[in-house]
């Protein structure tokens, strides 16, 4: 790892001196839980991100906010700005408006942005999550705190750390739960650290949190609602509310993990977490294996869209196919796999969680995006009848991929009994092949590019990339505005360029 030294402006940036204590140094394992994340929270400051994680959450900065940007007009992104703006008094702006909002809300409506199009990055642990997700509550309290660029991009890289490390501890989809259970004290604590807390506070605020918002893993099961994508947004609202009743001093009940009636005994079970390891200098920080999608689907189906796009280059006409075989991992089999919802796709939040549809589709257009999931596309009747020709089963030997991402086999059985099979283990913008700059700014560029002139999303980019070096790092929330201000386009994000991803599998190759 590159050592943590950095600068903002033309001056070396040095923390106050009560902040440059190693964030993990006095956290004892005897220590509740949460007071252990709340002692690393408090301690966790600039100085202890190296340079090649503060690049890190810069890129899943600009991709966050690009995504949010080509969902703009989407129904149900829509309806929770609304809310936001007619309920919500504060200083939080919502994404593309003038309008503000008061943090928590503010959150919930940009999160919604970002989460959409199911484009946002991903982390693949125990179960998978959208650490992404958590970008909007950082902006949203940072904005209404005036924190610095240098609170805010600390922020963001402990609400990855605690998320993406809580889901490598706990195992949760198989006890019936949904991953958003661990975006509330990823939260709470980014949130708390913002509202510049204390320990005792941050530790209250994640019992809070924790105490009462514990999502369903229904939100991932059969027919998917538009739940499937507010269900985090939702608790980062509930942890960024819980974080203000712990400022304002209400307590919480504690201990909240390891109490007889606690988290560990009832929601996850026992595990040993160990926070002495989680990144500082010197400690790699998770938001370095995250990866970034390429294709608007869920994160099982990455693999499967170059896969699907291989097996019909190689048939040519797919008449001749009598059968085809998906095989994923146990994950992708639950999730994507199934339901019979997932071979009758009637929205397009079942269908992007289906790896009989997004196979399909992309065997027949030659790629997927946006677009891929309009009611016309669902109910084409030559997809569905296709589509009953695949089946999906789990494949034991990808519980260990041999790639960056959930590996994809697909095989096509032909009528003259030719089987042809194609497996694809790695991908681009996955762990070991990160986006480059490139990659972010092309990807960002087509998020907005039926939006905004080309000059105009250059400048943004610059602006987000030197954003530790900015002075007011919230003016670049006020260059979001005016183009994409609601009453200045009647543009859909199923025509970004982006989402029309070619079904090569990189990410800035986008048409």
């Amino acid at each position: 790892m590159l050592p943590c030294l950095f600068k903002l402006g033309s001056m070396p940036y040095r923390p106050a001196m009560s902040q440059t204590t190693p964030a993990t140094s006095s956290i004892r394992s005897e220590m509740p839980l949460a007071e252990q994340l709340a002692a690393y929270a408090h301690r966790l400051s600039m100085a202890d991100l190296d340079a090649e994680t503060i690049e890190r959450v810069k890129a899943h900065l600009i991709d966050t906010i690009g995504c949010g940007l080509a969902a703009f007009e989407e129904a149900p992104v829509r309806a929770c700005r609304e809310i936001a703006l007619a309920n919500g008094r504060g200083r939080s702006t919502i994404l593309g408006t003038t309008g503000t909002s008061s943090p928590d809300l503010a959150t919930f409506a940009n999160s919604a942005a970002f989460r959409y199009l199911d484009l946002n990055d991903v982390y693949v642990g125990r179960p998978s999550t959208h650490p992404s997700d958590n970008i909007a509550a950082c902006l949203a309290v940072a904005q209404a705190n005036d924190a610095t660029a240098a609170e805010l991009i600390a922020a963001i890289a402990l609400a990855y750390e605690i998320n993406c490390r809580l889901v490598d501890a706990f195992d949760l989809s198989d006890r019936g739960w949904d991953a958003p259970v661990f975006t509330l004290p990823a939260v709470a604590l980014a949130a708390g650290k913002l509202m510049r807390l204390g320990p005792q506070q941050l530790s209250h605020a994640v019992a809070i949190a924790l105490n009462d918002h514990i999502p369903l893993g229904q939100t991932r099961s059969g027919k998917l609602s538009d739940w499937k994508g507010l269900g985090d947004p939702e608790a980062a609202r509930n942890a960024v509310f819980a974080a203000m009743m712990a400022g304002a001093g209400i307590t919480g009940p504690a201990p909240i993990f390891e109490g007889r009636k606690g988290v560990f005994a009832l929601i996850t079970g026992k595990a040993e977490v160990d926070v002495a390891g989680f990144g500082r200098c010197g400690n790699p920080f998770r938001i370095l294996q995250c990866g970034m999608k390429a294709y608007p689907v869920v994160v099982y189906g990455q693999t499967t869209v170059p896969a699907a796009a291989e097996i019909a280059k190689r048939v040519g006409d797919l008449s001749k196919i009598s059968a085809i075989e998906i095989a994923t991992n146990k994950r992708g089999y639950q999730q994507a796999g199934l339901d019979p919802e997932k071979w009758t796709p009637t929205s397009k939040d079942t269908a992007d969680h289906s790896l009989p549809y997004i196979a399909a589709r992309v065997m027949f257009d030659g790629r997927i995006g946006s677009d891929s999931f309009t009611p016309d596309k669902l109910a084409d009747p030559a997809v569905l009848s296709f589509m009953q020709k695949i089946t999906v089963k789990e494949d034991p030997a990808f519980a260990k991929p041999a790639g960056n991402a959930p590996p994809t086999r697909i095989t096509a059985m032909l009528n003259d009994g030719t089987r042809i099979a194609h497996q694809v283990d790695d991908i681009a913008g996955f762990p070991g092949q990160p986006m480059t700059r490139a990659d972010i700014d092309a990807k960002f560029r087509g998020n907005t590019a039926l939006r905004w002139l080309p000059q105009r999303a250059d400048a943004i980019l610059d602006a987000l990339w030197n954003i530790e070096r900015s002075p007011d790092w919230t003016a670049v929330l006020s260059q979001l505005v005016n183009s994409t201000d609601a009453s200045t386009s009647h543009l859909s994000a199923a025509g970004h360029a982006d989402a029309r991803a070619s079904t090569s599998g990189h990410p800035g190759s986008a048409p």
